[in-house]
């Protein structure tokens, strides 16, 4: 039988606390759905839908602790009290999430308040991760490749001189992993680690959480208000929210074209920079240079980070094209966390309908810049390249 478990309620991306945060202030009352897609066609064993049921079943003890309650007071004084509270009296409700196995491939889908499903995404990916290598019998490499091998990413990262965080919790291979990954990478003193988007692991090793707001922010106002108000209120809504703290904005949505025409010079200068997350990283720099620039901006003042399926090669490539250009960071994920040894696993959990007010359910779409990746109802896509007037 599976010891497949999580260790903390912080188990979790940080973007979905600071999300959540968000979603309780403003939309208590939106329910939503998320629909789990098996990409990489994976394999799951018979019975890998009681394991996962018994994992998730297991998510409603999960509470926060008064020490993790303090270490996100102190850490994030930009989260407002009453949330912290919530939080505090917050659990995982198992009926939330609906599993049914269809012999190799598994359905996973959640249901309910935006305000309480939120959390749901990233741990059912990891846990969907570590239970398909240990349930397939699947060897990883020992503990001492896996922190060699991290050490010695750091180090060439070092070299490159660029800072970088952990990004690896939806598709890690283990919890265990992680942790090693971690700990190598806290180990390394000359590096440029700046830190985990895994808020369990930033605060054992007293490194900085990192994140703002997913696809899932500007899907739902895509939902909610229309795709040509998506990028302005999704945005306006976080400036509301925070104030100007936690100042990244996602733009490839509804296509990178379409957010620099909506991310006009207030949000340009109040915003600290944008995160890249899909089609060419060279062009995506160069548009977002000349966005800036076009509203007087110096790019030298603002940053990209960088977060698509990067690894060493990538991030050399990319560093050598912005120098001396605009600020740049990355985040680095599966590379770091699933890198021993096995296929890593190509899984997502996305936001895949809103309910409105009449109980109808409104499709969500995403129209990433890698053409042919589009996600959701087809029809929903195709108005919405029609309202936003996208060509490919």
């Amino acid at each position: 039988m599976s010891q497949v478990r999580l260790h903390s309620i912080l188990d979790n991306d940080f973007y979905k606390i600071t999300m959540q945060n968000a979603v309780v202030k403003l939309f208590p009352k939106q329910r939503v759905k998320y629909g789990f897609i098996n990409r990489g066609k994976h394999h799951f064993p018979d019975g890998f839908d009681a394991e996962l049921r018994k994992a998730v079943s297991a998510m409603a003890e999960l509470k926060l602790t008064k020490a993790e309650k303090e270490y996100l007071r102190v850490t994030c004084p930009y989260i407002d009290l009453p949330y912290l509270d919530f939080l505090e009296g917050y659990h995982y409700d198992p009926s939330e999430v609906h599993i049914k196995q269809n012999g190799n491939d598994i359905e996973v889908w959640v249901e309910g308040l935006w305000y309480r499903t939120i959390l749901w995404e990233v741990p059912l990916l990891a846990l969907i991760s570590e239970l398909h290598y240990e349930m397939n019998h699947m060897e990883r490499d020992n503990n001492e490749e896996v922190m060699r091998n991290t050490l010695e990413k750091s180090e060439k990262l070092n070299q490159l001189g660029v800072t970088f965080a952990e990004f690896g919790t939806r598709r890690r291979h283990s919890y265990k992993v992680h942790d090693l990954v971690v700990e190598a990478l806290v180990k390394n003193q000359n590096s440029k680690f700046i830190g985990s988007s895994n808020v369990h692991f930033a605060m054992k090793y007293g490194i900085k959480p990192i994140g703002t707001h997913a696809h899932e922010w500007f899907m739902f106002h895509a939902a909610e208000y229309g795709f040509k108000m998506a990028n302005e209120l999704a945005l306006e809504h976080w400036v509301d929210v925070y104030r100007g703290d936690l100042g990244v904005a996602l733009s490839d949505t509804y296509t990178t074209d379409v957010f620099f025409q909506q991310f006009d010079k207030k949000f340009a200068k109040l915003f600290d920079g944008v995160r890249h997350d899909s089609g060419d990283p060279l062009e995506f720099t160069d548009k977002t240079i000349a966005h800036y620039q076009n509203n007087g901006i110096n790019p030298l003042f603002k940053y990209i980070i960088f977060s698509d399926g990067l690894n060493l090669e990538k991030v050399e490539e990319i560093t050598s094209y912005c120098k001396g250009k605009i600020g740049i960071s990355f985040g680095i994920g599966t590379n770091l966390t699933n890198d021993v040894g096995l296929k890593p696993m190509n899984i997502v959990m996305k936001l895949i309908g809103v309910q409105a007010d009449n109980g109808d359910w409104i499709p969500t779409v995403k129209l990433s810049d890698e053409r042919g990746k589009y996600t959701g109802d087809p029809k929903m896509i195709e108005l919405a390249k029609e309202f936003l007037r996208i060509e490919n």
